[in-house]
């Protein structure tokens, strides 16, 4: 796997300058967020924990579409800028939302056992090795017993185009990560050892591979 592209304090300004851009994404990454939210039975959630929550238009569909009405939500990122654009997007939430801006860190100001949902998209594809085990770590500790790990991220090429896409974007990635967010391509399965994955697929959306897993905690 390749190492990470970008360190945290330039990643932080990368995000925080990048901003509301981020959902310019959607034209690969709306078809990888149905998938993961068709599999995750978001309607059965009690407390989602979102690693990265950008700015909050996935916490916004849950909360809006799929959530039951008592069901909280607690999200972080290390962008100053997600955060506001978050806190001004789920404000209408109410009491139900908490936003925290971490500094990089894997572990989060939670309890264990507190969540029955933890959701990291298109975040882990960012990270190191170390950190990618770290937050999957703090994901076990945060989850109760059947919770579930929901998972998306870039990954390695599905089929002739997606693999042409990939080479393309690994080339950009090591020119300059910053031409690509510092994200590179992932297999985040063979981070999930100790998991029961309860279903895992490649979305090819624009020649883009994106994974998508949910797992359940043993």
């Amino acid at each position: 796997m390749k190492p990470r592209g970008l360190s945290p304090a330039e990643t932080v300004k990368f995000y925080d300058a990048w901003g509301a851009r981020q959902d310019g994404a959607g034209y690969y990454e709306d078809e990888t967020l149905a998938e993961l939210a068709r599999f995750a039975d978001f309607e059965r959630a009690t407390a989602v924990v979102e690693f990265g929550c950008g700015t909050g238009s996935f916490a916004e569909n849950l909360l809006a579409n799929r959530l039951p009405s008592e069901a909280t939500y607690w999200g972080c990122d290390v962008s100053e800028t997600m955060i506001r654009l978050s806190q001004e997007r789920l404000s209408r939430f109410g009491a139900r939302v908490r936003v925290w801006q971490s500094a990089g860190e894997a572990a989060l100001p939670l309890a264990a056992g507190c969540a029955d949902r933890f959701v990291s998209n298109y975040v882990l594809d960012i990270l190191s090795e170390g950190e990618i085990r770290a937050v999957i770590g703090e994901a076990a500790r945060v989850l109760t017993p059947g919770g579930l790990l929901c998972l998306t991220g870039l990954t390695h090429g599905k089929g002739v185009v997606s693999k042409i896409w990939t080479a393309f974007w690994n080339l950009r990635f090591d020119l300059n990560p910053k031409w690509v967010g510092g994200c590179r391509p992932v297999a985040l399965l063979e981070f999930l050892g100790a998991w029961e994955v309860l279903h895992h697929t490649v979305v090819v959306a624009r020649g883009i591979s994106s994974e998508v897993l949910v797992a359940r905690k043993r």
